[in-house]
């Protein structure tokens, strides 16, 4: 309902002419009339406005109108949609980060995507595929790969050995990487070092080369996503850790090169850097000694894998003019690298 109120008593006693013939006194009260009469039905319309306000407030659909459950839900409806028909690669899926990206994808898009999930463990990944299947159905097609991204030949070797319909890749998301010991130049293993640089470095670069001419050759200026999950070891050296943040130092300039070397294509390229994350990560750090991996996490509450796969599955998820370029996660009770606050 529009009101006019006052437009109205401007009209008929504003706008309309006053014959000459009035005498000045006549003119004076008329106007005085005019003034109360314009007083009063202003003061008559603005509680009218506000009425008037929020009933269309209360019938026009906005954000305020609808509970913020509605909102979350179409926002993954359209992630949801975005990655749907998109085929996804997640290395070191045997645990962890990689197991939850895997899954997080899968609950994000259950209609129709194909899931390639890498490690070492096959008999690990055929559990998870069987997980996933049981949680979001057959809209999504999981295919367990054996491969070490630590090995060459096998990474050479990997997209040429997929089935025909699982060759089309769209993301890859390089999760696979290991810390291994806490030793201290000189004492740092050989073995130790290799190994690290050999997984976390070139394995991740590998995968890269291997899947980028895929994404290259798609459409005029080529699409797909790589998500490298690096870590605030490669932004902060701490001592006994040198070679493992040296390697994710190297991933982090690798990425950053790999963006501007892309600038003009439609590749997107994603870092992802966790800071404190609880995944069998220290296990393997302790050489399987789980009472010193615990020893890590007490007195705080570290982040969790799903923590960081809702990232990586949000990044992806993006339309296509938009990239996570750099994204740095911590729990709430760490700063920095070694700034922690831990109760005692």
């Amino acid at each position: 309902m529009e009101l006019h109120l006052e437009l109205a008593i401007d009209r008929q006693y504003c706008d309309k002419s006053r014959p000459s013939s009035f005498p000045e006194h006549a003119v004076v009260l008329i106007d005085s009339i005019t003034w109360s009469y314009r007083m009063f039905f202003r003061r008559l319309a603005q509680p009218l406005r506000t009425l008037n306000s929020i009933a269309t407030f209360v019938t026009r659909p906005s954000l305020y109108t609808y509970p913020a459950s509605h909102h979350l839900r179409t926002m993954a409806s359209a992630m949801g949609k975005r990655l749907e028909g998109k085929t996804v690669v997640v290395t070191g899926a045997s645990s962890g980060i990689g197991k939850s990206t895997a899954i997080e994808f899968a609950r994000t898009s259950p209609k129709n995507l194909k899931l390639i999930v890498t490690a070492r463990r096959l008999e690990v990944l055929e559990q998870l595929k069987e997980e996933i299947k049981k949680e979001v159905g057959d809209g999504v097609q999981v295919l367990p790969v054996r491969l070490d991204v630590s090995n060459p030949e096998e990474v050479r070797n990997f997209v040429g050995n997929l089935p025909e319909e699982f060759k089309d890749i769209n993301v890859l998301v390089n999760n696979a990487g290991l810390v291994k010991g806490v030793a201290k130049a000189p004492s740092i293993a050989e073995e130790d070092i290799n190994i690290m640089f050999n997984t976390n470095v070139t394995g991740l670069i590998n995968m890269t080369q291997a899947i980028l001419p895929i994404f290259l050759a798609r459409g005029e200026a080529g699409a797909g996503d790589v998500i490298n999950v690096g870590s605030i070891a490669g932004r902060e050296p701490y001592p006994g850790g040198s070679i493992y943040c040296a390697t994710k130092a190297a991933v982090r300039s690798f990425t950053d090169s790999l963006r501007k070397e892309l600038i003009a294509t439609r590749v997107r390229v994603i870092e992802i850097d966790p800071g404190q994350v609880e995944t069998e990560f220290s296990v393997v750090r302790f050489y399987g000694d789980k009472k010193a991996a615990d020893k890590v996490y007490e007195g705080c509450e570290p982040l969790t894998p799903e923590d960081i796969a809702e990232v990586v599955v949000f990044a992806a998820g993006r339309r296509e003019n938009v990239v996570l370029a750099d994204t740095l996660i911590f729990p709430n009770h760490q700063a920095a690298a070694t700034v922690m606050h831990k109760k005692t």
